[in-house]
Formats: structure tokens, C-alpha cells, sequence
């Protein structure tokens, strides 16, 4: 057998195993993609796609179409979780290792309608910023595998069949520009809008962006990115915590940061009362604690 017979069997084996869990959601205004990430009925999609209007469906196969009560969304990441009438289906499970540019995944979903439509391509870049209504997605993977119209929702695999990041977006006018919501995000996500309904952030008062460490600092810290702040609002909790423009976040609580989820994860999953962060500002490295303001519910 060549290789790329291998690669070939390889790949089919793996669509074979994974899109049984891949669905279609089907509303008032249109129909997505999700993927079922839990044998007791539910099912991961995005915001854009289970708020699309009207009553909601969930088309398990070509045939077996089960109603479905949206459980939670969340705009900022623009992930949602549904829960069907329906019960003993296939998983598929969520990744929570990061990515390297240049590795190879596998879109599925229900691009205008065709059902499970699988596409190939490579991790173009990790770490995109998108507008989007009303919010930025933030640390997004890029991949030239085909996404369109449908394909939001559904799952980017990754060469073992783990859920690696959601399609969520394209730029119409582009071709093989495709983006996703990495796993690491959607895996805690998830979890938190099964038990309460949303995502509640407690308040620290930065703007900030994930960046790359220069070569020095990678070598000091032991990390390839941390967080930079941009701005410190008056008045808030980083700013009575010592926090200043141009700090580089490295860790909160005794976890790496090397992206705005990874700092938003540490205080929504076990937000303690005071928040010990590892500062890198110019040559001087520290240590402060912040006291985040609780998150609001929603209005």
C-alpha cells in the first residue's frame, strides 16, 4: 500500500467513526451544523445558529429529525448547547490540546443542506481576532478547509478524530479562509452552560491581547505567548491591584495565560476570591493579586 493509499484509508476511517455525532439544526431561518457531545442529548452548535428564530430541530440522520430546547449560549464565543429529545447517541469528544500551524483537519457538517459534506485542509494560523455582531471573536483557529454556509456549528477534527475547534465563520469574499472556535474554549464553554444557562465574567477592568513572547522572555518564562495590556480602566480591580498599561500577563492563579480564554477560563471555572497573576514589566517580574469584581446576571 503507498502512502497515499494509507492516508486515503486513513481518512475515510476516520469520517466513518466521527459523523454519525455530526447533526443538523434546523429553525425558522435557516439550518446549521452541531455535533452531540454527550450521550444523554446534547449538543454543541453556535449562538448565530440555535438563535436563528422559531422552534428548534435537530436532524440526527436523513430520516430522524428530534425536537430541542436551547440550554445556553454565550455571544462572546458564539457557542451555544442544546438539548434533544433524544437519548443513546454517538459522541464525539473535545480536544483540549492546542494546535500547530500546518497540521492537518477535517471539516463535517451540512453546508446548504447536504448533509454531513466532509472537506480537508491544514491549520493556516491560530490565535484570529473577527468582528462579529455586537462582540470580537477572539483566538480563533484559520484553516483553508472548506467551510460555507451550513458548515457553522459542525466539527473540525483533528488527524485522531478529536474535536479540535468549531466552525463558526468565513469571509464571504475570500476563498480557503475559514475560521473555528478552538476545542480548549468550547470544552469549558460548554460545561459551564449546561450547569447555569450562560457565562457569567467577573470583572477585571483590562484591555488586552493575547501576543508572542520575544525570544529572551520565551526562554525565561517558558512559554511562547502571555497576555499584554493595553489599557486599565480607572477605578477597577486591576488598577487598585497595581496593574499597568503595557504589563505582560504570564500566568493567573498558578495557570499559564497564553491567550484572553485562558484567563477568562481561570475566573469563570474557579474564581477565587483574590487572583494571584505573574507580571512581566520591562525587566522586572512579579507578582500581584487582583480582587475581580463579581460578573452581573443577565438583564
Amino acid at each position: 500500500m503507498t502512502s497515499l493509499q494509507a492516508f486515503s484509508q486513513d481518512l475515510s476511517d476516520l469520517v466513518a467513526r466521527s459523523a454519525a455525532a455530526v447533526v443538523g439544526v434546523e429553525h425558522r431561518r435557516g439550518q446549521g451544523s452541531g455535533l452531540v457531545i454527550a450521550q444523554d442529548g446534547y449538543v454543541l452548535t453556535n449562538a448565530h445558529v440555535a438563535q436563528g428564530g422559531g422552534a428548534l430541530r435537530v436532524r440526527v440522520s436523513g430520516s430522524r429529525v428530534a425536537s430541542a430546547e436551547l440550554v445556553g449560549a454565550d455571544e462572546r464565543t458564539d457557542l451555544a448547547v442544546l438539548r434533544l429529545a433524544a437519548r443513546d447517541l454517538p459522541v464525539l469528544s473535545l480536544s483540549d490540546r492546542r494546535l500547530k500551524v500546518g497540521e492537518v483537519v477535517v471539516a463535517i457538517g451540512n453546508p446548504l443542506g447536504f448533509e454531513r459534506s466532509v472537506t480537508v485542509g491544514v491549520v493556516s494560523a491560530l490565535y484570529r481576532n473577527l468582528p462579529a455582531q455586537n462582540t470580537v471573536l477572539e483566538g480563533l483557529i484559520q484553516t483553508d478547509a472548506s467551510i460555507n454556509p451550513g458548515n457553522s456549528g459542525g466539527p473540525l477534527l483533528d488527524a485522531q478524530g478529536q474535536v479540535v475547534g468549531l466552525s463558526t465563520a468565513i469571509i464571504p469574499w475570500a476563498r480557503g479562509i475559514g475560521f473555528a472556535v478552538p476545542a480548549r474554549t468550547a470544552s469549558w464553554v460548554a460545561s459551564v452552560l449546561i450547569r447555569a444557562g450562560e457565562v457569567r465574567r467577573p470583572f477585571l477592568g483590562i484591555a488586552a491581547r493575547g501576543e508572542d513572547l520575544d525570544p529572551v522572555l520565551f526562554r525565561e518564562a517558558g512559554l511562547t505567548r502571555g497576555i499584554r495590556v493595553l489599557e486599565v480602566v480607572e477605578g477597577s480591580p486591576a488598577e487598585a491591584a497595581g496593574l499597568r498599561k503595557d504589563d505582560l500577563l504570564l500566568s493567573a492563579n498558578g495557570n499559564p495565560v497564553q491567550t484572553l480564554d485562558d484567563l477568562q477560563r481561570v475566573m469563570v471555572l474557579s474564581p477565587p476570591a483574590e487572583i494571584p497573576v505573574e507580571v512581566q514589566r520591562a525587566a522586572d517580574r512579579r507578582t500581584l493579586s487582583i480582587r475581580p469584581r463579581p460578573a452581573q446576571a443577565a438583564a
